[in-house]
């Protein structure tokens, strides 16, 4: 249950109205280290006159993502979304700043009612191509940087889902959803208003997946399509390059325009796909295929050995294909690691090896000539430089999280950071900067944080499981005063491969929990990443144990280092897998806290497995499948000790999840009205996996509030 560059799901959006001149925005600040706790006579936030942050807040954030600098090193284009309450949604334009002004001013492309999304340049700087639906579906227009109206450059009767321009800029990429045997554009249209004038609605299936995500499966797949642009920049008829694979491109329900790549000169195009055969449901195979832009012949395995994930094919300078690669099958948490392909040879080789760290992003410099990498380190989301030769690393982000990266000019990398105490902005990264602070460019919420008291935050670390070092995070809360102390709200992360960091959230957000007046503790328990991969590993086939331990040290120990924690006045929080840690805490530490909160959490590991729809996660968790290895999925089943719970439960979750289907928090819920233990339920019918619409985002964090003050006596400030 890891998901991998998902904010881009939280955009959707608006925009056109060419270069308005929007806001200057700082260019000189450095990015400051996250704040140190203050001492115990620092004066407050509140003396200082400012307000707590807010659930309310945090929905009204402006939010910066996809940076993309121009070939020519003088741009950065990037979105901006911005949350139009009224309509309950989120509304993206795109906007523009000049990398090599003194004093840059940010300049609003777009402005319209409608979703404006994905910039991607011209090779020769002097345009841009996006993605909108403001022709009442989704497709590609082109901003002319030297004024003018946005153009219309495809005209399709399907959304257009991902683009990326040819490096000659004479091609487009794009992805659409087709059915696999038609030969044409207009056999899916017809099929499709077939079925809408069809008065049955029963629908078939004779394999997984039948539904993904937060879909139902209708028969369609993602294929990669290429067009030629001609003289007036139309593009002409979409050419089904991937078709003869049998798999989505990209991948669903989270693939992009990084799954795939053109070559250097433009007439090859690499993407990353897995079989869509009876096996897809139980299978991380994805290979690596390479096929002529015309395609002229059909796409060519490139990665057929490895029975293991590949993905993000990016070319280096010389010609040579850079990968993501893991080596597990059915392991989704596998490290990531970097190979390279030889462009005349053909052999294969691993950069790096020796590092003990796992790629999210691998992209390259502007001139192609070393790669460029995030990973989770330590607690953070760090940027790395790395030579494709040797495999030296250069690091060239400090504390904080690296959101999304465009290389720029030299060795320069243009970043959306971010921290525990700072939503995104867009920085440049300075190469072999000791200091490792970048510049920043944005500073887009200004006006709203400066009036607000974002909390000081500390990481800490302690000897959880076997002795063995782990990390975790504390963070004050609003109107601390020395001397007092104050209740603890206790999250857990999901995953449970991932790492509760120094991140900025619009979900779990800490400064939320902090602005209500509660402490908040967190801890990266055994599972994850940033700290190995042997730590990782360490949690396949031990849900309930490592983690569980950790957890009851490290809340342990944050109580004795920080003495305002009150450690008889806590609640414990999480969702996914944190929402299983919460039926597993109630019945294997029923004493500890004072109330809890599921969301979509796992109940019983048995129905979990029959229902949820990516089965090789819970597979390689258990050891297998459910009715080869029963007593694995059945150890840690919070479901065999419901006798034991006692401890005031709120569950929430959405009748949209798939995942962790929306029955497991209606078990829960019934578990604990059965026994009379106090407990509420609260189900979203227009949400999946995640709460993402602004007013449902208001009531959820409004409904935990009540819960977590009536349990711990606090009240808003």
């Amino acid at each position: 249950m890891r998901f991998r560059s998902l904010l881009s799901l939280l955009d959707t959006c608006l925009c056109q109205r060419p270069f308005t001149v929007a806001a200057l925005l700082a260019a000189t600040l450095l990015l400051a280290a996250p704040a140190p706790l203050p001492a115990a006579d620092s004066a407050t936030s509140a003396a200082a006159g400012k307000a707590p942050f807010t659930a309310e807040d945090l929905v009204q954030l402006r939010r910066i993502g996809d940076p993309q600098v121009s070939p020519d090193g003088r741009w950065v284009a990037f979105t901006l979304r911005e949350t139009d309450m009224e309509a309950n949604r989120g509304r993206t334009d795109l906007w523009l700043l000049e990398l090599s002004a003194t004093s840059p001013l940010a300049r609003r492309l777009t402005q319209n009612p409608a979703a404006d999304s994905t910039p991607r340049w011209a090779p020769d700087s002097r345009s841009l191509f996006f993605l909108s639906t403001r022709s009442g579906s989704s497709q590609v227009w082109r901003m002319p940087l030297d004024g003018g109206e946005a153009l219309q450059v495809t005209d399709y009767p399907l959304d257009v889902g991902t683009l990326k321009i040819s490096p000659r800029g004479d091609r487009l990429a794009v992805s659409l959803d087709v059915f696999p045997d038609c030969a044409d554009l207009k056999c899916t249209t017809d099929r499709l208003a077939a079925r809408k004038q069809d008065k049955s609605t029963g629908q078939s299936y004779d394999q997984l997946f039948v539904r993904h995500w937060d879909n139902w499966a209708d028969g369609r797949r993602s294929a990669l399509f290429t067009a030629r642009l001609d003289a007036d920049g139309k593009a002409g008829v979409p050419v089904n390059v991937s078709g003869k694979v049998p798999g989505n491109v990209p991948s669903r329900p989270f693939g992009g325009d990084e799954e795939y790549e053109f070559s250097p000169d433009g007439a090859r195009l690499v993407f990353s796909a897995r079989l869509a055969d009876r096996s897809e449901a139980w299978s991380t195979n994805f290979d690596l295929y390479e096929v002529p832009v015309d395609g002229s012949a059909a796409p060519r395995n490139l990665t057929e050995d490895n029975q293991a994930w590949d993905t993000q094919p990016t070319f280096l300078a010389n010609g040579d294909l850079a990968w993501l690669a893991m080596s597990r099958p059915g392991f989704e948490a596998d490290r990531f690691q970097i190979r390279i392909r030889d462009a005349r040879s053909g052999a294969t080789r691993a950069v790096a090896a020796d590092w003990d760290r796992s790629v999210s992003r691998l992209g390259t410099t502007a001139d192609r000539r070393k790669l460029l990498a995030t990973a989770d380190d330590v607690g953070q989301v760090a940027l790395f430089s790395i030579d494709p030769a040797n495999g030296r690393r250069i690091r060239l982000t400090g504390e904080g999280q690296v959101m999304s990266y465009s290389a720029a000019a030299g060795d320069a990398v243009v970043i959306a950071w971010a921290s525990l105490g700072s939503p995104p902005d867009l920085y440049v990264a300075i190469p072999n900067s000791r200091s490792m602070k970048p510049r920043r460019l944005t500073s887009i919420n200004a006006s709203l944080l400066e009036q607000r008291a974002l909390a000081p935050y500390e990481q800490y670390s302690f000897r959880g499981w076997n002795d063995e070092t782990v990390h975790g995070y504390v963070m004050k809360p609003y109107d601390w005063q020395p001397g007092r102390r104050y209740p603890i709200a206790f999250i857990v992360h999901g995953g449970p491969q991932v790492s509760f960091q120094n991140q900025w959230s619009y979900r779990w957000n800490p400064q939320v929990f902090a602005g209500r007046g509660y402490a908040v503790v967190f801890v990266d328990f055994h599972g994850s990443p940033g700290y190995g991969q042997a730590f990782t590993d360490s949690i396949s086939q031990d849900w309930g144990g490592k983690p569980l331990v950790d957890l009851q040290k490290g809340l342990d120990a944050a109580i004795a280092q920080y003495d305002w924690l009150d450690g008889e006045r806590a609640c414990s929080l999480g969702a996914s897998y944190g929402g299983f840690m919460q039926n597993w805490i109630a019945g294997n530490w029923p004493d500890r806290f004072k109330c809890l909160v599921n969301h979509a959490g796992i109940f019983d590991t048995r129905t979990m497995y029959y229902t949820t729809e990516e089965l090789w996660f819970t597979e390689w968790e258990n050891g297998g499948p459910y009715y080869q290895t029963p007593q694995l999925h059945e150890k840690f089943n919070p479901a065999a000790h419901v006798t034991r719970w006692k401890t005031p439960t709120l569950i929430t979750h959405g009748l949209r999840d798939f995942r962790v289907p929306y029955t497991q928090g209606l078990a829960t819920f019934t578990a604990l009205q059965r026994q009379g233990v106090d407990s509420q339920l609260l189900v979203f019918p227009d949400e999946n996996h995640w709460v993402l619409k602004p007013a449902n985002s208001l009531q959820w964090h409004d409904a935990v509030f009540r819960w977590l003050d009536r349990y711990l006596g606090q009240r808003s400030p």
